[in-house]
């Protein structure tokens, strides 16, 4: 078992839903490096503002809620787990909850937290935190300032910045939630989202009741959504895992119109890089600062998340395409973007690669982007032959508990060591880029 200088035991905690591979996958890790299984505090009780119980000296996480329908309930409000919208509501909850996580681990002797609270409400704000990346000069894309109220000031707005694509993004959303891919030409316009639109159903109807815009119905059994009347049959809004494009302006103004009630977020459509006959971005991970892990993910939509119909790609095939300086460009891309988030131990960076295969820009920072089972570390780099997890639990351990280094890294391999500064200093690449070679990742 893992102690302290003082030979007490380490013990950790996680904030998430019981049974949730997140949970599970920490606890996986901390098992790893001989640290009895984690005490797991329930988002249920956190949301509910019940007691929440830490032993003293603990190192605590945070984990996503995930897909927990109670959780979800409690963050948004009744109604199906599957409607879209709600972000706002959501973000509320959210931010109070972590609020009360602080509190907990603040009067608990020894107690401590592995994240910043604040930190990890911005990274849910779309807005914020594309503000926040572009103060420190990460590359982003250029986004229409201030609130959008709805479709007409949308088109509006666009027409005044010169843009014809752009992607409005709920400013609270995950998983691609509510994303819309926006491209107009003259006359014509084309909406490309996973969100689904039913027309003159009541919200709670049946899977099949009310007309579905934007073709058929899927069948997985999922209604509900975010409603507008006014005096028009009522139409609702819901996830689906089928991506879908819309080419009536009507539907599309009711869609942008739906997620408007929430807030939006509006960027300029970022070409990406083709490849395959696909279309790439990456999730890289990083830890204390330090690109970790990395896959490619493509698809023939605008929108890559796997859930969606993306695939994995070969990311020694991409990093080639790439060459050695565009890696870097990547690499670095992503190391500024998490050191504006210095108090957090890990974040996911979606990154995007221009279609000239040089530019770079930021698309999301995730609080909770670690969730990739089974990728190991870069070759060469920190974390080479460990998961996203045990990259943590080492980080969280060299970090917290100096006079025992963890057992079971790789040997010769340099600690992630999650420094007191968070990054490396600005304008130089973490230690150990330049050594990543090949690794291919397969779906």
């Amino acid at each position: 078992m893992t102690e302290r200088g003082d030979h007490t035991p380490v013990r950790t905690a996680v904030v998430g839903t019981p049974g949730d591979r997140r949970v599970t996958l920490f606890a996986a890790a901390c098992a790893r490096y001989g640290l009895p299984a984690p005490a797991v505090v329930p988002w249920t009780r956190v949301l509910r503002d019940e007691e929440i119980r830490i032993e003293p000296g603990s190192l605590v996480r945070i984990e996503s809620p995930g897909q927990d329908a109670e959780a979800d309930a409690l963050l948004r409000g009744p109604g199906r787990p599957t409607r879209a919208g709600g972000g706002a509501a959501w973000h509320a909850a959210l931010t109070a909850g972590l609020e009360r996580i602080r509190r907990a681990v603040a009067r608990t002797p020894g107690a401590v937290l592995l994240a910043d609270v604040d930190e990890i409400a911005v990274m849910f704000d779309k807005r914020r935190c594309h503000a926040r990346l572009a103060a420190a000069g990460v590359p982003v894309p250029p986004a229409l300032p201030g609130p959008v109220g709805g479709y007409a000031e949308l088109r509006e707005r666009m027409d005044r910045a010169g843009w014809r694509r752009v992607f409005v993004k709920p400013a609270h959303g995950s998983s691609a939630s509510g994303v819309v891919a926006l491209q107009v030409a003259g006359s014509r316009i084309k909406a490309v989202t996973s969100a689904e639109l039913i027309r003159g159903g009541a919200a709670g109807a049946g899977p099949y009741e009310g007309e579905r815009a934007g073709g058929g119905p899927h069948g997985d059994g999922r209604a509900g959504g975010e409603t507008r009347g006014g005096g028009r049959a009522a139409v609702e809004l819901h996830n689906s895992l089928r991506v879908r494009s819309y080419g009536d302006e009507d539907e599309v103004a009711a869609i942008v119109d739906l997620l408007a009630a929430d807030g939006l977020h509006v960027e300029r459509w970022f070409p990406k890089a083709g490849f395959g006959g696909r279309v790439i971005d990456l999730r890289v991970v990083t830890v204390g600062g330090t690109p970790t892990h990395a896959v490619a993910r493509a698809a023939r939509a605008p929108m890559t998340n796997l859930h969606l119909g993306g695939v994995r790609g070969d990311l020694g095939a991409v990093r080639a395409r790439l060459g050695p300086r565009g890696w870097e460009r990547v690499l670095d891309a992503c190391a500024r973007a998490a050191a504006c988030f210095p108090g957090s131990l890990c974040a996911g960076v979606d990154v995007m690669v221009g279609a000239d295969w040089r530019g770079v820009a930021v698309a999301e920072v995730n609080a909770f982007g670690d969730l990739l089972p089974g990728l190991t570390g870069l070759p060469g780099g920190a974390a080479e032959g460990l998961d996203t997890y045990a990259a943590q639990v080492r980080a969280v351990l060299a970090r917290h508990v100096p006079a025992h280094p963890p057992a079971g890294a790789p040997a010769g391999r340099p600690s992630t060591g999650y420094p007191s500064t968070g990054h490396p200093p600005a304008g130089h690449p973490p230690a150990g880029h330049a050594a990543v070679s090949h690794v291919a990742v397969t779906r």
